[in-house]
């Protein structure tokens, strides 16, 4: 009976101190008398609980736990703290923390997330969406701009300047459209599932550039120069910070500039910097007319009266200023969009080139790294969404159009893998690219997001292209016109590689960054043990290392407790639908939180170097957020139920992944007896989630093949022309015509089997059908219609033999009229 006693209290408190619902000095009490009542029945029990009653009273008085544990520890930990270098320090602190804390929490609040509004476009937001983007993408011809003239044509570049494209971040104050995050990445979504070219040259300068630097950091003066130049597409921007040393380790660039006094523009002695720099991989750079440009300053006269080591600063320079090399170009992977490299030797800018002026010298780190958070969060993502879009509606309406073994293709299991991972993968992306936006119209600046997002956004997306890619099979690998699929699959490497390597972001800065920054005692630890005030730096420290052991020892609770119970009786918001959903990923991360804090107890500063271990534990933290925003996605959009498959696929095959990646991190968890303990909190009842069934993928699939308001839905956004010419308006229309013509062929193939019709064509055979009354004229007219639309689908282009050969450009329409011809002779 006393053991039974023992259990139940014990998992009592457990719970209380899961949910912090036990006061300190009850469990105090409460150990006391348990270590007395069991003294006699379980000496060893007794042992233990007299050993946690000696260390919850320590911990219950501050000045015993501060003379016996804090000090001695406060000394160890500065010992063992990790030197972290100047922009390593500049990019912990850069950003806001928002969702991604509560996730870190292993405590989220739901009704926190699901509280925050429906993100929605202004009237004046759609409208430019409907009207000037619209008509945009209609302008666009990839094939042309990406085979013939490797730029986008005249008259396109004019009408991004004249409709404000490149002045979407821009307030109206100075002349721009002062559209909301979520605006700016519809616009980048739409564009992208039309021209990869056109969604890349429009989207930097509204990205990480001189525009978005300029508005948080420049001086009134520079802001009123040059934001209304930039907002009309007066000026072309760029911005400079990778070169040949440094790629993914951007704050190592050697380019560098001395502070000196120098002759400009017919002015003496001004004050300025000589500047060199070799720069590679700067997307509008040949076309640029004004240069972002970071490099490290240094001032060894001291003229500015500070340091010799200034630090990374970010100047504005015009493009025609003497001395600067620009205007060759890069050839990324058959993209056309502009980029290339630039240089300059010992080129003499004024000290008022420098964004935000003299005041701001040595501050370019900090100032890139808060920017970054923000555009980094929208572009990509959106990019990626707007491919993976299309690639969601064009797949699915092929693989009903293409038949073989007289049935569409779509209809084999093997094919229906392909496109439920479409479809899930799809509707998870766009419900993360909406969540970030919306986190940046609230005005974060979510740094640790960012990352997320774009890593896995991206990764996505490349699933979802090189699945695509597999059910078009032949159709997918011929370049031409009429190929829809090939320049994004080509060109999707390039979102991999830039803004951050994802090899990098994975391994590196998801954890590595949101360990520090998502934690909520981490950070305060750090600094505390960086404070030179002795008193007050134990006063923080202890303060923040017993709130953090209570956040441990809670989350192990929390932990167990859900895992024991199926998190079953875990309170959550939402549908009936989503309950199992919200209550398991409360439970990951409880469990998330208590691995990411023993790894960094057991590690320390080794951690940083377990890439490994750090990329696992950044994907389950990735897979919480995008999770958390598939369930925000299906509360906002009204719960529509028709969408579940989609749901389901998504958070499913989300938990699966998150539970392989614990288990990887279990199983190179060093110290076994450590990694076995860890298991048993995390996976007390073993590993009970399964990935998205076959029957599930069917369900999605299925959405995916015929026109429905959830395949409206999951493809919301995109470009999808109405004219029978272009290759994906064709495509619709003959999704439409081969759901007709099923019923028709199918009355036919009957008939045949039923021997009262026979014929060696289509032609003999639907006449027979027309005359003995088994379809009708109109139906043999929607027949002949599907099979010519078909035709059409399937067809790949095919060239001269001369194709690929160097032309004049005075032959190239001719050229463009023979393969016309080709095709509609074919």
């Amino acid at each position: 009976m006393t053991i039974w006693l023992w259990i139940l209290v014990t998992l009592a408190l457990a719970w209380g101190l899961a949910y912090h619902r036990v006061p300190g000095w009850i469990w105090s009490v409460a150990t006391l008398a348990l270590a007395v009542v069991t003294v006699s029945a379980a000496p060893a029990v007794s042992v233990l609980l007299w050993i946690a009653f000696a260390f919850s009273l320590a911990l219950n008085v501050p000045s015993v736990r501060s003379t016996l544990i804090s000090e001695p520890l406060l000394h160890w930990f500065k010992k063992v703290l990790p030197q972290v270098s100047q922009t390593e320090r500049e990019a912990l602190d850069a950003g806001t923390v928002w969702w991604d804390g509560d996730l870190f929490s292993g405590k989220p609040d739901w009704k926190k997330l699901l509280a925050v509004p429906k993100p929605q476009l202004t009237p004046e937001e759609q409208a430019f969406l409907d009207g000037p983007v619209e008509q945009l993408c209609a302008m666009l011809d990839e094939w042309r701009i990406t085979h013939e003239l490797y730029d986008l044509p005249p008259e396109v570049w004019q009408f991004i300047k004249d409709q404000g494209f490149f002045g979407m971040i821009i307030p109206k104050q100075y002349g721009g459209k002062g559209f909301s995050a979520l605006a700016h990445s519809a616009v980048i979504t739409k564009l992208a599932s039309r021209s990869g070219t056109a969604t890349v040259s429009v989207m930097v300068p509204n990205s990480l550039g001189p525009a978005e630097l300029l508005l948080n950091y420049g001086t009134e003066e520079q802001k009123k120069h040059y934001l209304p130049r930039l907002a009309c597409g007066q000026e072309i921007p760029c911005f400079a910070l990778t070169g040949p040393e440094a790629g993914s380790d951007a704050g190592s660039i050697p380019d560098y500039g001395v502070v000196c006094r120098g002759e400009f523009q017919g002015g003496q002695d001004v004050l300025g910097m000589r500047v060199t720099w070799e720069k590679r991989y700067i997307t509008l750079g040949p076309v640029a007319t004004l240069l972002g440009l970071a490099f490290k300053l240094y001032d060894p006269e001291r003229l500015l009266g500070g340091n010799e080591e200034v630090g990374i600063t970010l100047a504005l320079i015009p493009t025609h200023t003497p001395g600067v090399n620009i205007g060759r170009r890069h050839f990324p992977l058959n993209a056309a969009f502009q980029n290339g490299p630039n240089s300059g030797k010992d080129v003499f800018i004024p000290m008022e080139w420098v964004i935000g002026g003299v005041e701001r010298v040595g501050q370019g780190w900090r100032m890139l790294m808060n920017c970054l958070a923000a555009g980094r969060s929208i572009s990509l993502p959106a990019s990626s969404t707007g491919m993976a879009k299309l690639a969601a509606r064009a797949t699915g309406a092929y693989s009903r159009v293409r038949i073989q073994f007289n049935t569409p293709i779509g209809k084999f299991e093997g094919v229906e893998e392909a496109l439920a991972r479409i479809g899930g993968n799809t509707y998870m992306m766009d419900a993360a690219r909406v969540m970030t936006a919306c986190a940046v119209d609230l005005g974060e600046k979510p740094s640790v997001i960012s990352a997320i997002v774009k890593y896995h956004l991206t990764e996505r997306g490349r699933q979802v292209i090189n699945d695509a890619m597999d059910v078009h099979g032949g159709k997918g690998i011929c370049m031409g016109p009429g190929n829809y699929l090939a320049r994004a699959y080509q060109q999707l490497p390039v979102g991999i590689t830039v803004e951050g390597a994802n090899i990098l972001t994975r391994s590196m800065i998801i954890f590595g960054q949101g360990a520090i920054r998502c934690h909520p005692y981490v950070l305060q630890e750090i600094a505390s043990a960086n404070n030179a005030e002795t008193e007050k730096a134990l006063r923080e420290f202890d303060a923040a290392l017993f709130g953090h052991i209570r956040f441990t020892l809670s989350n192990a609770a929390r932990a167990l407790f859900l895992g024991l119970t199926g998190a079953r009786l875990a309170g959550i918001p939402g549908a009936p639908d989503t309950a199992r959903y919200f209550r398991q990923l409360a439970r990951l991360s409880s469990a998330f939180a208590l691995l990411a804090d023993v790894a960094m107890l057991v590690l320390g500063g080794a951690l940083k170097r377990k890439e490994k271990l750090s990329a696992r534990l950044g994907d389950v933290l990735s897979l919480l957020y995008l999770s958390s925003a598939v369930l925000k996605r299906y509360e906002d959009e009204g719960r529509q139920r028709a969408d579940l498959p989609l749901l389901h696929w998504s958070l499913q095959d989300a938990l699966w992944r998150m539970q392989g990646a614990i288990d990887g991190i279990l199983e190179n968890f060093p110290g076994k007896g450590k990694a076995w303990l860890l298991r048993r909190i995390v996976f007390p009842l073993g590993k009970t989630f399964s990935p998205p069934s076959d029957e599930l993928g069917r369900q999605v699939s299925s959405l995916l093949l015929a026109p429905s308001a959830t395949r409206d839905r999951l493809t919301a956004g995109i470009y999808v022309p109405v004219n029978e010419a272009d290759p994906v308006g064709r495509l619709d229309i003959a999704l439409q015509c081969a759901l007709v013509a099923e019923a028709i062929e199918a009355k036919i193939r009957d008939a045949v089997k039923d021997r009262r019709i026979k014929g060696k064509t289509f032609e003999e055979t639907t006449a027979q059908a027309v005359q003995q009354g088994i379809i009708s004229a109109a139906e043999m007219e929607m027949l002949a219609k599907a099979r010519a639309l078909r035709r059409e689908v399937i067809m790949v282009d095919d060239f001269p033999p001369d194709f690929g050969k160097i032309v004049p450009a005075k032959d190239l329409a001719a050229q463009r009229e023979m393969l016309s011809s080709g095709r509609k002779t074919a």
